[in-house]
């Protein structure tokens, strides 16, 4: 079976190392617009060789698109124009609702999969991608309806079988919940990192002032912005009410710190505590 990889980053790379992990005899292609991406995919075992875009996925039984999502969006209908009969595209965007738009006016819509691992770190490229990325992480499958029961089948089994649990939304729903628990994290990284580089113009000072708690919070503002300003607009009417709604919380807890209301920081923080009975709640399942 030949899988092509189009755009061969951390969420491809890590998807074909573990899948090579499961099934060696899978046939990797990679598709890249940087030679020297496609040179280091291969010398790392990621793909067997690099193929220009209409060559590769002619050969695939599989495409994968992991692609920023502003070149998701505009490559899909090209894809599924070129895309073999019986043949299956899938996308790991982490956007949803404009990606599945862009699909659905397509005469192949049905070989086309909607999915996105939740999985990742700030690194980007194939030299990020590592085999275990992937495995016990959650996929999110959107429009599960729309797509051939053997696409379906194809996309599901390969994610089961590295390991990953599959959960199914509406493309809607998809993008109103990741903003809240995946691009607001982002922007709060990336507010954070320019508001301590900002103040704190001597950078000797920053890494030895910067206690571990200090590097977990602001270690997503390494992430790439040309991966994620596209994710931002195309789910900006989401973002844009979660950063207001954190907004009001960081301006109510303001308030309280202006105020040297005690009680009422303790109150705010032991609110806030109850992440950690949920964050273990859902670790258990």
């Amino acid at each position: 079976m030949n899988v092509s990889i189009i755009g061969i980053g951390l969420l491809g790379g890590s998807f074909a190392l573990a899948v090579r992990e499961k099934y060696p005899k899978m046939h990797f292609i990679g598709v890249d617009t940087s030679p020297v991406h496609g040179q280091l995919a291969i010398a790392k075992g990621i793909v067997d060789e690099c193929l220009p875009l209409e060559e590769a996925v002619a050969k695939s039984t599989l495409v994968l698109l992991a692609t920023p999502v502003n070149i998701i969006t505009d490559m899909l209908p090209k894809l599924l124009d070129l895309l073999p009969e019986g043949a299956t595209l899938t996308d790991l965007g982490s956007t949803k609702e404009l990606i599945c738009d862009a699909a659905d006016q397509h005469p192949k819509r049905a070989q086309y999969v909607a999915a996105h691992p939740m999985a990742g770190t700030e690194n980007s490229g194939p030299g990020a991608a590592f085999r275990d990325l992937l495995p016990g992480k959650n996929l999110i499958i959107c429009d599960r309806e729309k797509s051939a029961p053997d696409s379906i089948k194809l996309v599901e089994a390969l994610f089961r079988d590295i390991g990953m649990k599959i959960f199914y939304m509406t493309p809607k729903e998809h993008d109103l919940h990741l903003a809240y628990v995946s691009h607001l994290s982002h922007v709060s990284a990336f507010a954070l990192g320019l508001t301590v580089l900002e103040k704190e113009k001597d950078e000797n000072t920053i890494f030895e002032m910067a206690s571990t708690g200090f590097s977990s919070t602001v270690r997503l503002a390494k992430s790439s912005p040309q991966m994620w300003a596209p994710i931002f607009d195309q789910n900006r009417q989401n973002v844009s009410k979660a950063l207001g709604d954190y907004i009001e919380f960081l301006q109510q807890y303001k308030a309280i710190i202006d105020n040297q209301d005690i009680a009422g920081s303790l109150d705010y923080m032991q609110r806030a505590n109850v992440i950690r009975r949920v964050l273990e709640g859902i670790e258990k399942k």
